[in-house]
């Protein structure tokens, strides 16, 4: 993404945890496709128990994909009516650049197909794209607000998110409608689709997933303040500063962590396979 800041020689550089003698997780590496792809199913499969856990996942709507890392123009997703909370790694399905299912039993959900082909055409090193029907996600698509820095959090955004009007409201099954979320996208790490929702994306499923779930929240917290009365929002300066520490990719991917710690402990790991 635009934002990753070169992380590889000092990780989370000018924050905390340059200043003290501390080992941090960082994402794996790997040797093999298999391994690789096995990897970013679990994850997946995850994500999708973490957000559908904290409420973000509604009816039969919504879809989280990620990238093979071999077949670079498929990608797997959650079949079409599966419960986010009930997902496993088994239950995912792999999905080819025409819409047709090549591993898997279960349908793919067309909304998802449209958009998500679009995002990853578009974007190479987008590895994983997020977006459901989420409440404030939802409220907020039906203003004409921009997202406003009015925290730390919201500032992972700064500059970062757009607003796209066309085609909002009505469900994405055709390839124009997609093209022009993913255009309107760019480079940009969010996208608020007028009367429709919010959409997210990393170069992991961690990150993806980590955006999505500060988002909603960002948009939480403005519903919530737009309504109380007058507002302070936090200065440029600062919020450049914030998105700098907190902004780019390997951050996002960090903010996960914990999401997956809570997830393995509460579900053990036969959801894995």
């Amino acid at each position: 993404m635009s934002t990753t800041r070169d992380t590889d020689a000092q990780p989370f550089a000018n924050t905390a945890f340059e200043k003290a003698a501390v080992q941090i997780d960082l994402p794996p590496s790997f040797e093999t496709f298999e391994a690789e792809r096995t990897h970013r199913k679990r994850r997946l499969a995850g994500a999708l128990r973490v957000i559908g856990k904290l409420g973000l996942a509604e009816g039969v709507a919504g879809h989280i994909t990620a990238r093979d890392p071999e077949l670079t123009d498929h990608f797997w997703v959650n079949p079409f009516g599966k419960s986010f909370r009930q997902m496993t790694v088994s239950d995912l399905i792999l999905v080819d650049p025409d819409g047709e299912v090549v591993s898997g039993t279960k349908p793919v959900n067309a909304a998802a197909y449209a958009i998500h082909h679009a995002i990853h055409q578009a974007r190479p090193e987008v590895m994983c794209a997020v977006h459901t029907h989420t409440i404030y996600g939802k409220a907020f698509a039906a203003t004409e607000l921009p997202l406003k820095m009015l925290s730390q959090d919201a500032c992972m955004f700064f500059n970062d998110w757009v607003r796209h009007s066309d085609g909002g409201g009505a469900i994405v099954v055709g390839p124009s409608e997609a093209k022009g979320m993913a255009d309107a996208l760019g480079n940009r790490k969010a996208l608020i689709h007028q009367n429709h929702g919010l959409i997210t994306v990393g170069e992991t499923v961690d990150e993806a997933a980590w955006w999505f779930m500060a988002l909603e929240r960002a948009c939480q917290v403005q519903m919530i303040t737009e309504a109380s009365g007058s507002i302070t929002e936090v200065p440029e300066e600062y919020a450049q500063f914030t998105y700098d520490q907190s902004g780019f990719s390997l951050a996002g991917w960090f903010q996960f962590q914990p999401h997956w710690e809570d997830l393995i402990a509460a579900d053990g790991d036969g959801f894995l396979r």
